[in-house]
């Protein structure tokens, strides 16, 4: 009877969901900035049901499934993908996450997409973002609430998650129960805060790309540009979100359904416009989850750290390979030698 523990840290919330032999015993939430800035508080409340057997930890882009207190300072610079001085987009996160890690609770860091083998190499060339582990966790929770739903076999389950994030727009292809492609919210389309995808020469007219730069150029932004701004936000937000369902559809090509989750899955207005804009793709459907308060990624990882520790979705995981996963972010990148963004994180500098 596992009592497990599921963290997602969003840009804008931390959500915390509990089980105790898969039955909901936590549903909690806190702003990102509050959590960050009294992190004994947040560790305290992720025993407030109990202690835990095991806690899936925020892993950013992620990390091959080991103990959080095994994990080096490399380690969380590869996940959070942040230099030693790196203060803006998920940086402080990274602090909040040394913290935990040094407590007493049993953490497990789990992985983004780039890392499982389920993702054939060709996809990863050039990639590090195809979607973070967070990612991972809600196409977990999209998985099991379809199984239950249709009554299907976990192998017989292919769909695409689109994830309408706080600031991000991501999308996660599975085929026969099996993450085989994504795209990240710093790799796909426009996002309600940031740019998405940035355009090569656009990043070169940037002089420097900041990690702050990547949280911003979104719909928020665009919408404020200029009067009319709003509409033209929108239709780009939608019509990307549309592409990035078409794009994954080539890698999923059994794909009978959109599960839309995220922020931006509540809006009526944006789901209608995907209905519009997917009528003749695939059916669209909003992931409802089975908390009231934390976020799907915190379900997600929830079930995640449950199927970890032997219980009931423990078929679930072993279907979508997350302990075989390996590797680190850097490990298909061509277009940079890999020795570069290291620096870039401050490793490997010697005096």
């Amino acid at each position: 009877m596992p009592r497990v523990v599921g963290i997602d840290a969003g840009t804008v919330s931390l959500d915390v969901c509990g089980l105790i032999d898969g039955r909901l015993s936590l549903d909690l939430t806190w702003p990102t900035a509050d959590a960050i800035a009294d992190p004994e508080g947040f560790i305290a409340g992720l025993s407030a049901a109990g202690e835990p057997d095991l806690v899936v930890a925020p892993s950013g882009y992620g990390l091959p499934v080991r103990p959080a207190r095994d994990a080096s300072d490399e380690d969380l610079r590869l996940a959070f993908l942040a230099g030693p001085d790196e203060r803006g987009g998920i940086g402080g996160l990274r602090r909040l996450v040394r913290r935990l890690a040094a407590s007493a609770l049993p953490l497990v860091f789990t992985p983004g997409v780039v890392h499982l083998d389920t993702v054939p190499a060709h996809r990863k060339i050039n990639r590090v973002d195809l979607g973070t582990a967070d990612k991972v966790c809600a196409t977990v929770l999209a998985m099991e609430e379809q199984r239950q739903r249709t009554g299907r076999r976990v192998e017989d389950i292919s769909f695409i998650l689109l994830e309408l994030g706080g600031a991000f727009t991501a999308a996660v292809a599975v085929d026969r129960g099996r993450i085989v492609d994504g795209l990240g919210g710093t790799s796909g389309p426009i996002g309600w805060r940031a740019s998405g995808a940035l355009d090569g020469e656009v990043a070169f007219l940037a002089g420097t790309v900041t990690k702050a730069l990547l949280f911003g150029g979104g719909v928020e932004t665009v919408a404020g540009s200029s009067s009319g701004g709003r509409a033209l936000a929108i239709a780009a937000y939608v019509e990307g979100a549309v592409k990035a369902v078409a794009q994954l559809r080539l890698s999923a090509p059994e794909a009978d359904e959109v599960v839309v989750s995220g922020r931006g899955a509540a809006d009526t207005e944006l789901l209608q416009g995907l209905h519009t804009g997917l009528q003749g793709v695939a059916p669209v459907r909003r992931l409802e989850g089975f908390a009231l308060v934390a976020k799907q990624g915190a379900q997600g990882a929830a079930l995640l750290a449950d199927g970890l520790a032997g219980g009931r979705h423990e078929a679930l995981v072993t279907r979508l390979r997350i302990r075989e996963a390996q590797g680190t972010v850097l490990d298909h990148l061509h277009v940079i030698p890999p020795a570069v963004a290291r620096r870039t994180l401050g490793l490997d500098i010697r005096g």
